[in-house]
């Protein structure tokens, strides 16, 4: 079965968006993922077509509705769809590679794009909802969060991309950034490949890029750093 993914959104029409194009677009022509949209206002429980209220307590901005947003999730995943509820939120748990690549060894995600100032709690306690952030930044709802999480998994679905091993020798597959990549020419304004890059001595190229990796990580990303040295005992 293929991965298949539903989006939950106030704003259906913005999908497939870039994922209609390079790696993603061509998988999703060739069946290899499947994407459907759901308008969350056709599950609105007056003419208007309201998804939201303000919030109990006081306070600015307004709250997604918790009634409006069970019926929309209940008629989109009955209680026996295997796939992980997602919700784009700030507030989430950071998304990483490892649970890129758990999602995409599954069966697919549902994915529920907030607006406006969240969702309510409730909703998200009764539903199973699992808060998923893209970074410590806001944007103006989940939609955008929700390319970027699809992006990310299908591009490690079986066949998307050309080369087997591209997607285990990238940045946080092992722990740390990525090392520098060069190609031709050989000498561009007046900078050289580095000399073992082209010496065909694969172990010294193993072991350039190793410690190129591990000084970038050092220098960018203290945090990836430390983790990595106490998983290394």
């Amino acid at each position: 079965m293929s991965f298949r993914a539903t989006i939950l959104t106030l704003y259906p029409d913005m999908f497939p968006g870039p994922l209609g194009h390079s790696l993603s677009g061509r998988a999703l022509n060739e069946g290899t993922w499947a994407l459907e949209t759901v308008q969350i206002r056709d599950f609105a429980l007056d003419k208007h077509r309201s998804v939201d209220d303000t919030p109990a307590g006081g306070g600015a901005g307004m709250v997604m509705r918790p009634d409006v947003l069970a019926r929309a999730l209940d008629s989109t995943a009955p209680a026996d769809d295997p796939r992980p509820r997602l919700l784009m939120s700030p507030r989430g748990r950071p998304l990483t590679q490892a649970r890129v690549r758990e999602l995409a060894e599954g069966p697919g995600a549902i994915i529920l794009c907030g607006r406006f100032e969240g969702v309510d709690q409730r909703v998200i306690d009764t539903r199973g909802l699992e808060e998923v952030s893209i970074g410590d930044y806001i944007l103006s709802g989940g939609e955008i969060a929700a390319m970027v999480l699809l992006d990310a998994v299908v591009r490690l679905l079986p066949g998307v991309m050309g080369n087997e091993h591209s997607g285990t020798e990238e940045s946080f597959e092992n722990g740390l950034l990525e090392h520098p990549h060069y190609t031709r020419p050989a000498v561009f304004e007046g900078i050289p490949i580095p000399e073992v890059l082209v010496s065909g001595n694969h172990k010294k190229i193993a072991e350039w890029r190793r410690e190129k990796s591990e000084a970038l990580t050092r220098d960018r990303r203290p945090d990836l750093w430390e983790a990595y040295v106490r998983s290394r005992g």
